[in-house]
């Protein structure tokens, strides 16, 4: 075979085939180029989607979930309906206790979030009204917090001393600081007390809904400053990655009903948001778009393919007398079956790589068009190129196969058959 590649008169009388059916060749081509490009474009979208998702919540551990209390909706144990639920600091240790799939709960509290009116803060003669929330160093496990070089997010000594610190946004840096000045180190204040600022975050969207505006104390100063007891907001959570987390959600409100003496049937008590289940679901949309790609491809493929099969058996019996010339002139069954086999082969392939070539224009304009828009979960759409290969492969294979009905029926013409037909 690799001597029949290289061989000048096999490629003249491939091409000269080529050429008396340009128009059918062409069309049959484009059958197959049409898959590959249809594998090319609709996969690679398929990871763009998913890398985008990521990209929106890469700050965010994947198997989060949120949850905070509203009223209740079944009166039970004596409680009548409409009781107003407060979630407690001790439900923290609770919760780790009955769900064992659960790996982090950080108790959050916050005023400014949720309609409410945000801590009055100054510095000199700047002010403004900006979120305030109460945390536990143990967040950044479950949405990291991106810090500027110099600077920290909170951590248990400010915890256990109850330090006046905070950790402020980029936009409460432009705003109360001048363009030249370094805030870490200085203070600003606070509804009226002083705060030293130890880190300055860049924006990410870790609790849904923070901004780059946003200023982090820690939870125990938040709950001596403004009184808050032991009243906690809502919890941010995060499972273990091999955990159901449907299962998980369901039962951490099972066992915060069974704390706060709440009907079992009640799903109005407590409120959630499972992130982990959202990303699983366009996990799974996008494993889909992968799926529908590859069988939509591979059949219009496979179509294309047997359109070329069909065209070379057209060709043999269009050139049946010269096939039969060549077998005369001393042409071995074996040099007539490698040409039928590579016209084949050639043409399947050459199809393959216009079909990439155009697949891949269409992802570099998706691309283009979608890198500058943060906002938007979509990034990079590319298609591994093992998978390109495995598909080239794949292809080749298909040619080689389909080509050897054509080729067989060019060997199995007799010489003087051949010759006798006009």
């Amino acid at each position: 075979m690799f001597r029949a590649l290289f061989d000048r008169d096999t490629w003249q009388e491939i091409f000269g085939s080529i050429q008396k059916n340009k128009l059918r060749t062409l069309i049959t081509v484009i059958g197959v180029l049409w898959g590959i490009f249809i594998y090319i474009t609709l996969s690679g979208a398929s990871k763009g989607l998913d890398n985008g998702f990521e990209r929106q919540f890469e700050e965010v551990a994947i198997n989060s979930l949120f949850v905070w209390a509203q009223n209740t909706s079944i009166p039970y144990d004596g409680f009548r309906t409409g009781r107003n639920m407060q979630l407690k600091l001790d439900d923290q240790s609770y919760l780790m206790q009955r769900v064992p799939q659960l790996q982090y709960v950080a108790p959050r509290i916050a005023r400014g979030v949720f309609g409410g009116d945000g801590a009055s803060v100054k510095r000199g003669g700047k002010s403004g009204a900006y979120a305030v929330y109460g945390d536990f160093p143990i967040l950044v496990k479950i949405a990291s917090k991106d810090i500027f070089d110099g600077g920290r997010f909170l951590n248990q000594a400010d915890m256990d001393n109850q330090r006046k610190v905070c950790v402020i946004g980029e936009r409460t840096q432009t705003e109360l600081f001048e363009k030249d000045e370094d805030p870490i180190g200085n203070y600003i204040q606070i509804d009226e007390m002083y705060f030293q600022v130890v880190g300055i975050h860049k924006f990410s969207g870790g609790g849904g809904f923070e901004n780059d505006s946003d200023i982090f104390i820690p939870f125990t100063t938040y709950k001596k400053v403004y009184n808050t007891g032991d009243n906690v907001d809502w919890f941010a959570m995060a499972a273990y990655d091999n955990a159901d987390v449907v299962a998980v959600e369901k039962d951490i409100k099972a066992a915060l009903k069974v704390k706060h003496r709440v009907h079992p049937d009640d799903e109005f008590a407590f409120g959630s948001f499972n992130l982990g289940e959202v990303f699983n679901r366009v996990k799974g949309f996008s494993s889909g778009m992968y799926f529908l790609s590859l069988i939509v491809g591979i059949a219009t493929i496979l179509a294309g393919v047997i359109g070329i099969g069909n065209i070379l058996l057209i060709s043999v019996q269009e050139r049946t007398k010269e096939l039969g010339i060549r077998r005369a002139l001393g042409a071995t069954p074996r040099e007539v079956r490698m040409q039928i086999i590579i016209e084949s082969v050639f043409l399947t392939l050459i199809a393959g790589i216009i079909g990439i070539i155009l697949g891949s224009f269409v992802l570099a304009i998706i691309n283009a068009m979608t890198a500058d828009n943060s906002g938007f979960p979509y990034a990079n759409p590319t298609v591994p190129i093992k998978f390109i290969l495995i598909a080239l492969g794949l292809m080749v294979g298909l040619g080689t196969l389909i080509g050897l009905i054509p080729a067989q029926r060019a060997v199995s013409i007799k010489p003087i058959d051949a010759l006798r037909e006009e």
